[in-house]
Order: structure tokens, then C-alpha cells, then sequence
């Protein structure tokens, strides 16, 4: 009787340790097929994004002849120095002014010439035009769009969002992966053995990397998605735009604040971007006199703004903007995001949203999107260099590991292999059904591979072949 109660337990402790096995292999080639994709697009992501990052030390580098200017005790007026820039550029389209960096640093006129977006730098003490900034051939400008759509338009964009969205997979089954499940496993928790093979210590280092680094990769993923065109867009964004009914019976223009972006370049907070922008009263215009730039600068500093920039209105009917927050890099403090509209004729100020009109997924927003760009200090920019590198490494270390598991001599894609009798994996099915619904591009590679997996590879002998 104790014979046959110790190899019934015996054969159940089997079972269990072959289930488990199975499904750690279906768990390993879902993060296999999902590495496929997403390696190019992090190393992409990643080195874009460090472009990016040291965005303002690469352009100091660039033009420090015309940014860099001496201080002196007083200064020329904003509206000076703007008819300034308009005497130079007499055909230009004045669209900004940006207030300056430091007492150091030149002030800033966006301008549109000759169909290129450029920046005009003025000494604010002498009001002297210093030089021109290109924006559209900066690195910055080409890490952007790069960054935010392969150069390709909607395309890239989709191709981006199913890249981030298959991350949240292999970030799930990574960490399944990665969980000690027997003395093998947990040999290699927290540590690298260097000591071991070659393929040991690259696991633990994709492993444990992984893991650490997991958390502020998921914040990346969700911070960079809130702009993607369908979960951004569709998802998330349009539910929590701020509602233009909060302003007091203002009324509304046409156009929306995601105008005021240049092209790919976010400047207007996430949840600002569709929201429709104020209109201007032109009533008896052109007998009504303009508000100019002086008293508009006078206003947003006498109402507690610092560092900001001002949007010149560009129509009889549109508005002066004054804005400071972090998506354009004005401030490090997301929670001083201001965004404030006055009417171009009297001054009056028709509408304002700041950090407290905020939803709470737009806070979160704005904090994540302001520590994904480093824009919250010298601490903040190490980190995320830190992080940028760790998401190199774990995108070369899954590739090394694949090139030393694979067979030699052999062109094979050596896919992990799919178990036999496959018991129905209701926990996994559940978590991959959830991330499907918050994530549709996820959910759409997902029943890609497996349709491909399940219908096609498995059942043609040479694409089977090739595969395992």
C-alpha cells in the first residue's frame, strides 16, 4: 500500500513537472517569435532615443557661436527683438517666441521661410539677430521622426505600435521565464555566471537585465504608445483629452492644439493635443488694435510664469498661447505644466488648463512622458542613458543567444520547439487575452503567429524544417 501511494505521487510529481516543461516551452517560443520582431525596433528605439536625450548638448556643440551670448543689466524688449527678426526675414512667418534657457542663452523665434522651419536666435540685450537654427536637419529632427515613424508615415507608426505592443509580451513571458522553478533556475537569480558557458552567462545577462530593467521599460512602452495612432489616438488619448466645455463660454476655433506641434516634434501636452483651441473675438477688426508681444510677456510673468514660450496668433481669429511644460522641455516639474490662451485684440485671457484640470491618467502622462524624455534634471537624462544602454544589451544578448543555441552549418531559424499534446493553458490564454483587449496590435501579431504557427508551419514540412 505505501509501495503504491509513493509511485502514484511519484507519477503525479511527473505529470506536474512535464506540464510545467510544456508550458515553459510554449512561454519560450512566444518570446521568440515576439523577440523577432521587436529586436530591430528597440536597438532602434534605443539609439534614437539617446540622439534625442542629448539633444541640447548636441546643439550647444553646433551653434554655440549663436546661442551663447554675454549678459549684460538690462534688456531689449520682447517686441523689439521680434520686429528685429521680422526686418531679416520680411517673407518669414513668425509662429514662436521662446524665452531664454539662462541670463547665457539667446532667445528663440520660431519662424517658417522659404518652406523650412527654422529658429532665429536674438541677443535679448542687444536685440541683434545672431543666426539661423534649421530645424528640419537637425538630429534631433531625424532621430525624431525616425523614433516616432521609421521615416514611413502611418505605416511606421503602425509598425512602431505593434513593436511596443509585442514588448508587454515578451516582458510577460520573460518574467515567466525567468522565474526559479528548480536548482538550475535559481543558481542563476540576481547574478551572472561568468564562470559557467558562454550561453550561461549571456542568459544571465538577459535575464537579470531584464528583469531590473523591466518596470521602466513597461513606462518607455506606455509613455511612447500614448502617441501611437490607434492605442494612443483611439485608446487612450481621446478619453482623456481636457474637455474644452470647462472653459467659460468661450468660443472655440477649428483647429487644435496638436497645431502648434512642429510636425513630428511634440511640444503641446498629450492630453492638450485634441483638444480644440480658443477663438479670438475680430468683431470690428480691422479697426481693433492688437495686443503685442510685450504685454502678452508682461502678463505671463506677472501670472507666475518663468521659462515659457508664446504662440503668435496666425489668423484674424486665432490666439496668443503662452505655454511652460515639460513635453516641450520650458520646465522639469510636470506637475507646473501651464497652458494659457488670450485673446489677440484686448489681452483678455479666454481659457487656461494646468497640472490641477488634469485627469489622472493625464498626470500620470505627463510625468511619464517628462521622465521618458529626461526632462526632469541630470539625474533624470543618467538614468535613461542607463536604461538605453541596458535595452541595447538585452536586444544584442537575445541575438547572441539565439547564435549559439542554433544548430551549426544549418540555415535554420531554431525556433524553440512547440510541445506535443499541448494541454490548454487557461491562466496564460487569459493574461494574452487581457494584453490583446488593452493592446490591439498586440493582439493582432498574437493570432498572426499563431495562425502561422498552428496552420502553417507546423504542417508543411520544409517551412516546419526551417523553423525548428
Amino acid at each position: 500500500m505505501l509501495r503504491s501511494t509513493s509511485t502514484e505521487r511519484t507519477n503525479t510529481e511527473k505529470q506536474t513537472a512535464t506540464k510545467t516543461k510544456r508550458y515553459y516551452m510554449i512561454a519560450w517560443r512566444w518570446h521568440f517569435y515576439a523577440g523577432l520582431f521587436v529586436v530591430p525596433f528597440l536597438l532602434m528605439l534605443s539609439i534614437t532615443g539617446l540622439v534625442m536625450l542629448y539633444d541640447d548638448a548636441i546643439e550647444q556643440a553646433q551653434f554655440a557661436d549663436i546661442i551663447q551670448v554675454k549678459p549684460y543689466p538690462t534688456t531689449v524688449s520682447p517686441a523689439a527683438q521680434l520686429a528685429a527678426v521680422q526686418a531679416s526675414y520680411p517673407q518669414a512667418t513668425i509662429q514662436q517666441y521662446i524665452t531664454p534657457a539662462s541670463a547665457t542663452q539667446a532667445s528663440r523665434f520660431a519662424v517658417k521661410a522659404a518652406g523650412e522651419s527654422l529658429f532665429i536666435t536674438v541677443d535679448p540685450y542687444t536685440g541683434k539677430v545672431l543666426g539661423q537654427i534649421n530645424r528640419d536637419q537637425s538630429w534631433y529632427n531625424l532621430a525624431n521622426s525616425i523614433h516616432g515613424s521609421l521615416l514611413l508615415g502611418d505605416t511606421g507608426d503602425r509598425l512602431i505600435e505593434m513593436a511596443a505592443s509585442l514588448s508587454v509580451v515578451l516582458l510577460i513571458t520573460g518574467i515567466y521565464l525567468w522565474w526559479p522553478r528548480d536548482k538550475i533556475s535559481k543558481s542563476g537569480l540576481f547574478k551572472i555566471r561568468f564562470n559557467n558557458s558562454t550561453r550561461i552567462m549571456w542568459r544571465d545577462l538577459h535575464a537579470n537585465v531584464g528583469l531590473v530593467t523591466s518596470v521602466f521599460l513597461l513606462l518607455f512602452l506606455i509613455s511612447g504608445l500614448s502617441w501611437t495612432g490607434i492605442w494612443g489616438a483611439k485608446y487612450v488619448q481621446a478619453w482623456n483629452s481636457f474637455p474644452a466645455q470647462k472653459w467659460d463660454a468661450v468660443p472655440l476655433s477649428t483647429l487644435k492644439h496638436a497645431s502648434m506641434n512642429h510636425s513630428q516634434t511634440k511640444e503641446v501636452p498629450w492630453n492638450l493635443e485634441q483638444t480644440r483651441l480658443p477663438s479670438s473675438d475680430d468683431t470690428g477688426q480691422p479697426a481693433k488694435q492688437h495686443t503685442n508681444l510685450n504685454s502678452i510677456v508682461n502678463f505671463a510673468q506677472q501670472h507666475g510664469f518663468t521659462r515659457f514660450r508664446v504662440n503668435l496668433p496666425n489668423s484674424a481669429t486665432a490666439v496668443y498661447t503662452v505655454s511652460a511644460n515639460t513635453m516641450s522641455g520650458d520646465i522639469s516639474d510636470a506637475t507646473q505644466d501651464r497652458t494659457a490662451h488670450l485673446d489677440q485684440y484686448s489681452g483678455q485671457l479666454l481659457a487656461e488648463a494646468a497640472w490641477s484640470d488634469y485627469s489622472l491618467m493625464a498626470k500620470l502622462m505627463a510625468v511619464g512622458i517628462a521622465l521618458h524624455q529626461g526632462e526632469m534634471g541630470w539625474l533624470n537624462v543618467l538614468i535613461d542613458t542607463l536604461l538605453c544602454a541596458a535595452f541595447i544589451l538585452i536586444a544584442i544578448s537575445g541575438v547572441v543567444m539565439w547564435w549559439l543555441r542554433r544548430p551549426k552549418g544549418v540555415l535554420k531559424l531554431a525556433a524553440p520547439p512547440l510541445p506535443t499534446n499541448m494541454p490548454l493553458w487557461k491562466s496564460a490564454a487569459l493574461v494574452m487575452f487581457a494584453v490583446s483587449l488593452m493592446f490591439p496590435m498586440a493582439g493582432l501579431c498574437l493570432l498572426s503567429f499563431l495562425l502561422l504557427d498552428f496552420v502553417i508551419f507546423s504542417r508543411i514540412p520544409r517551412l516546419k524544417s526551417f523553423i525548428s
